[in-house]
C-alpha cells in the first residue's frame, strides 16, 4: 500500500465516470449504514464533528433486528457483570475483548438514550431475558422494545395469539402451540388482491378504521385471556399509540412478537437514528455506493461515491469501514478466497475453500469467523500486525473472530464496535 494509488471496484465502468470538481470535506466518513455505521455516526455527531455516512442499503438492521442481543449464552456467575468478563477472558480475539465491559456498558447506554419513552428499549434486570419468537420458541436477548416486554413473560399469563391470513411470515397457531394457548388467524378484507407483507400491515395498523375492524374480530375470540400477542407490525411511526388504542378497544394487554424478516422494529430503529442524525447535521447518502477510495501512502484521503452518471469525491480526515459481511457486500466470496472489496484489506480466513464449511449443518463453520483483523483501537492490520491504513477504523460484523449466529451477538457487536471505532478515531 505504498505510494499514491486508487483501488477500483469496477474499472470498466468507473473509467468512464467524470468526478465532480468540487470537493467536500468531512471530519469522519462512515461507509456502511447498518447498526454499527449508525452508532459510529451518532458518537461522532455528539462530539460535534462533521460527519458523512454512506450506504448502499440499511444492512441487516431492517431484516433481522427486533431486539438487541449482547451474547446469548453467558456463563453463570454470582455477579452478572463478572459473567461477561469471564466470557471475554475465554475469547481473547473476540471484538468484545478489544472493548471491555465498561465500554460495552457505555455503548448500550448510548443506544438506550436515543429511545426515550414511550417507545424505549429496556433491559430486564440488567441481564438476558427469554423472548417469545415467531417460531413459537424462546430465545435470549438483552434489550427489548416497550411493545415486546410482555413477550418475555407470555407463558405466565393466559394469552391469545393473533395472526393474519396471507401473512406468510407469521403462523399464529404454530406460536400458540408452543405456549399451549389459543391461536387464531384473521381474514383481511381490506387487503384483497394485495400481497400481504409486514410493511403493508404496519401501514394499515396506523389507520383507525383498520384497528377498529380487527379489534372487533379479536373480541369475538377472547375467552378469558389477559394478553393478546400479534406479529411485530404495530405501525412504523407510533407503535405505542397503536398498542394503547388496541388495548383500550380489547380490554387486554397487547404485545408484539418478533417475526421473520423483514423487521418492522428494525426499521423503527433505523428511522430513529436517521431522524436524530439529520437533526444533528449528519449528511446521509443512502443507496449510493462507494466505488473507489483514494490512498496516499498509508492514509486514505477520501472516497468516490457514484451519483450516476458521475462520481463525486468526498475527502475525510478519518474513515470508518462498517460494511458488514457477505450480505452487505463488506466481504465477497470469490472462487478460491474471500476479499474485502473497498480497501482490499487482508481477510482472516481458512487457507482453502474446502475448509470454509464443516460437514454438518449446525457445526461452527470456519467461514463465519472470517473478517478483518485489527489492532486494539480497531485499525486494520496486515499479516504482520502492521497498521494498513493509519486513518481508517473497522466496525461491526466485518471484524474477524466472532460468529454472530452461534453467539447471538449481532447487534451487540455492531453497537459496541461502532461506538468504540468512532471514539478511537476521534482521539487521533
Amino acid at each position: 500500500m505504498n505510494g499514491d494509488c486508487l483501488f477500483h471496484l469496477n474499472p470498466g465502468i468507473l473509467e468512464a465516470l467524470t468526478p465532480l470538481k468540487d470537493t467536500m470535506h468531512y471530519d469522519i466518513i462512515i461507509i456502511g449504514m447498518g447498526l454499527s455505521g449508525l452508532m459510529a455516526a451518532k458518537t461522532a455527531a455528539e462530539a460535534g464533528r462533521k460527519v458523512l455516512i454512506i450506504g448502499r442499503g440499511t444492512g441487516s438492521l431492517c431484516l433481522f433486528s427486533n431486539t438487541i442481543d449482547l451474547l446469548g449464552d453467558l456463563p453463570k456467575a454470582p455477579d452478572k457483570g463478572n459473567a461477561l468478563s469471564r466470557w471475554i477472558a475465554d475469547h481473547p480475539q473476540h471484538p468484545y475483548s478489544k472493548a471491555g465491559t465498561a465500554a460495552i456498558d457505555e455503548a448500550f447506554a448510548s443506544f438506550i438514550s436515543l429511545f426515550p419513552p414511550p417507545y424505549s428499549f429496556q433491559s430486564m434486570g440488567g441481564e438476558n431475558c427469554m423472548i417469545l419468537t415467531g417460531a413459537g420458541t424462546f430465545r435470549p436477548t438483552r434489550l427489548v422494545p416497550s411493545t415486546m416486554v410482555a413477550a418475555t413473560s407470555s407463558w405466565q399469563v393466559k394469552t391469545l395469539i393473533v395472526g393474519f391470513e396471507g401473512l406468510k411470515d407469521f403462523y399464529a397457531r404454530y406460536v400458540a402451540d408452543g405456549l399451549g394457548c389459543q391461536g387464531i388467524t384473521l381474514p383481511l378484507p381490506e387487503t384483497r388482491n394485495q400481497e400481504i407483507t409486514a410493511s403493508l400491515l404496519s401501514r394499515f395498523m396506523e389507520q383507525d378504521s383498520f384497528r377498529e375492524n380487527i379489534a372487533r374480530e379479536i373480541r369475538r375470540h377472547i375467552n378469558g385471556e389477559d394478553r393478546v400477542g400479534l406479529p411485530a407490525v404495530l405501525g412504523l411511526h407510533e407503535p405505542m399509540a397503536v398498542k394503547k388504542d388496541l388495548e383500550d378497544k380489547l380490554g387486554t394487554e397487547v404485545f408484539e412478537i418478533p417475526a421473520l424478516p423483514p423487521s418492522i422494529p428494525g426499521r423503527r430503529i433505523f428511522n430513529r437514528f436517521r431522524t436524530w442524525l439529520i437533526q444533528k447535521g449528519v449528511t446521509f447518502l443512502l443507496g449510493q455506493p462507494v466505488t473507489k477510495v483514494s490512498l496516499k501512502g498509508t492514509r486514505c484521503e477520501g472516497v468516490y461515491v457514484l451519483h450516476s452518471p458521475v462520481s463525486t469525491f468526498y475527502s475525510g480526515g478519518r474513515i470508518i469501514l462498517a460494511t458488514g459481511r457477505f450480505m452487505g457486500g463488506g466481504l465477497v466470496a470469490e472462487k478460491e478466497r474471500i476479499i474485502e472489496p473497498i480497501f482490499n484489506l487482508p481477510v482472516i480466513q481458512p487457507e482453502s475453500r474446502e475448509d470454509w464449511f464443516m460437514r454438518r449443518l449446525y457445526e461452527a463453520h470456519p467461514i463465519h469467523y472470517a473478517g478483518i483483523e485489527t489492532d486494539g483501537s480497531f485499525r486494520p492490520v496486515d499479516e504482520t500486525g502492521t497498521v494498513s491504513i493509519e486513518n481508517a477504523w473497522v466496525a461491526g460484523t466485518l471484524l474477524a473472530h466472532h460468529n454472530v449466529i452461534e453467539e447471538k451477538s449481532r447487534e451487540g457487536i455492531e453497537l459496541v464496535t461502532g461506538y468504540l471505532a468512532a471514539k478511537k478515531a476521534l482521539e487521533k
